[in-house]
């Protein structure tokens, strides 16, 4: 039982034949033989900056328990489908950043809680911005050796330890 017709077999040969005809024009435009052979000197590649909005405002995050975060030591919380961007502009998830010191810009909803985040590059780090008045780095920059921080051995008299307005 042959169910092809045999009077539509050349027609339809013909017509992926020449389908594939079509393609060649588009293909004669594109000149990869120079491609190929031009050999240009290799820049240093600059990483892009991005343009934040005005209200972003600098500072140091750390992912402690998603949603609670800390930024510049407080403890902060995201919002509810808060985005946060990394170095790439590529969208990360805040369980995959825990406990690692970021710098970044962030935005604050109405409600006061972090809705947006960009993990910063090194130009971008570079760039004065309100908020933190101390700079963090996100990366190694080869200082000097860092003050370390001031342990409390547990005999500290009550009188000195630090006081908090209320």
């Amino acid at each position: 039982m042959n169910r092809c017709n045999l009077r539509l077999t050349p027609s339809l040969v013909a017509l992926t034949a020449s389908a594939g005809l079509l393609g060649l024009p588009a293909l004669a435009q594109t000149d990869q033989s120079t491609q190929a052979t031009e050999s240009t000197p290799t820049e240093p590649v600059k990483p892009n900056v991005r343009k934040f909005p005005p209200k972003a405002v600098r500072g140091e995050m750390v992912v402690l328990a998603p949603p609670v975060i800390g930024i510049n030591g407080k403890q902060a919380r995201l919002s509810v489908g808060a985005r946060i961007r990394d170095v790439n502009n590529h969208f990360v998830l805040s369980s995959a950043l825990l406990n690692q010191k970021l710098v970044v810009n962030y935005v604050l909803d109405n409600t006061g809680l972090v809705h947006e985040v960009w993990i910063l590059n090194a130009e971008e780090a570079k760039e004065k911005r309100p908020g933190d008045s101390t700079t963090f780095f996100n990366f190694i920059t080869g200082g000097g050796p860092s003050t370390p921080a001031q342990a409390d051995n547990g005999k500290t008299p009550y009188d000195q330890l630090p006081a908090y307005n209320r």
